[in-house]
């Protein structure tokens, strides 16, 4: 158990008591349980810690550690994390980087959280540039009316929703199990071939699928019965998370990306999720695509560390080989 100050830590090792933690506190959707698993069979350690007050519980962070190549141990990370109050965070930040130090011998203890603005931190917190989540973003208020939604597109955006809506033979509905989740990721081969990106095993995928559970929407748009564009999102009970998506050509010529977006939005809505993050923006056609939904951009705080080890200054602004290791986690590949 790490102590910094009064604020204590518990491990917590049980899933519905993890989870229920996350979506009661406004949590994002990476802090869920089944988003750790995941990548802890694919190379990352999770473990969930509680921070106290006394007998309060004040915070909480889903820590994952990675290994990195030598001289360095290991990265402690917190996506989209902590959970709780930002006026306990840095208390509970704390107690964290204090167990990422002895427990995890950690160089550094990297957090990329869900806040718009920067609560007080104690210590030697420092922005970084390694960044894994982007932090420019587009978060659509789903406590909104759909007509308010609506308005704040661009006029092309309900253009092509209204269009694609219309096409008789296209039709949107979720994806349920791994059978029409592997024509999804057929789909996503072919978009990343044709924009040039990696992706993981699809083991990697069945596993987010698989571990999130009721915690993954996935939707596909089909044509004649043939899907030709999927949307998947990791939702809390307050987030809806953009994780993939792709489309073949056959869905860019209906422009079935409007329609299936503009249905993922509104299934979230209907569930009572306040926030939709499309999980970046950046200078490509899919963030063009993307800024089309909305009248505005988001700017989350980005990356921060804090240093664990004297070799924080090689990890920092050396070994190019071990951030490549990390980023290629990073949510959206």
């Amino acid at each position: 158990m790490a102590r910094t100050s009064t604020t204590h830590l518990r491990p917590c090792d049980d899933r519905a008591t993890w989870d229920a933690y996350v979506n009661t506190h406004g949590g994002h959707p990476l802090q869920l349980w089944g988003w750790g698993q995941t990548k802890a069979a694919h190379g990352w350690h999770a473990i969930r810690l509680l921070a106290y007050d006394g007998d309060e519980a004040i915070g909480g962070a889903q820590v994952l550690t990675r290994h990195l190549p030598w001289p360095l141990r290991a990265l402690s990370y917190v996506p989209r994390g902590p959970v709780g109050a930002a006026d306990r965070a840095g208390a509970v930040l704390d107690a964290v980087a204090a167990y990422a130090h002895s427990h995890e011998h950690a160089v550094t203890l990297t957090i990329e959280p869900d806040w718009s603005t920067v609560p007080q931190l104690s210590g030697d917190w420092r922005r970084s540039d390694n960044t894994i989540l982007i932090p420019q973003t587009l978060v659509l208020d789903l406590r909104l009316p759909e007509d308010r939604l609506l308005a704040a597109m661009s006029k092309k955006t309900r253009q092509y929703i209204r269009k694609s809506g219309r096409e008789p033979d296209l039709a949107i509905r979720p994806v349920t199990d791994r059978s029409a989740l592997g024509d999804c990721l057929e789909i996503y081969r072919e978009t990343a071939a044709r924009a040039h990106f990696a992706l993981h095993s699809d083991d990697y995928y069945r596993d987010v699928f698989d571990d999130l559970g009721e915690r993954s929407a996935v939707f596909a748009a089909y044509a004649k019965q043939q899907p030709v564009a999927f949307l998947w999102e990791a939702t809390s009970a307050t987030t809806a998370f953009e994780l993939y998506g792709g489309m073949t050509d056959l869905g860019a010529r209906l422009r079935a990306n409007y329609a299936l977006k503009w249905h993922a939005i509104r299934a979230m809505r209907a569930r009572g999720v306040q926030r939709y993050d499309v999980n970046g923006l950046v200078s490509d056609g899919v963030s063009t695509f993307k800024r089309g939904f909305a009248d505005h951009e988001d700017l989350l705080v980005g990356t921060f560390d804090k240093p664990l080890s004297p070799l924080y200054a090689v990890w920092d602004k050396g070994l190019p080989l071990a951030k490549q290791v990390v980023r290629r986690g990073r949510p959206g590949r």
